[in-house]
């Protein structure tokens, strides 16, 4: 029972920082297109 609930929550946290990484990545991926379209002109 313990272990189960331990990977409810290790899954819940899991998914939270998966998320936030995405969002940083797509941040950082605008930032750089950005940049070299601005480089550009």
């Amino acid at each position: 029972m313990n272990k189960a609930t331990s990977q409810e929550k290790s899954s819940r946290g899991g998914i939270g920082r998966m998320l936030k990484e995405q969002k940083s990545r797509l941040y950082i991926i605008r930032r750089c297109v950005a940049m070299l379209l601005c480089h550009r002109d």
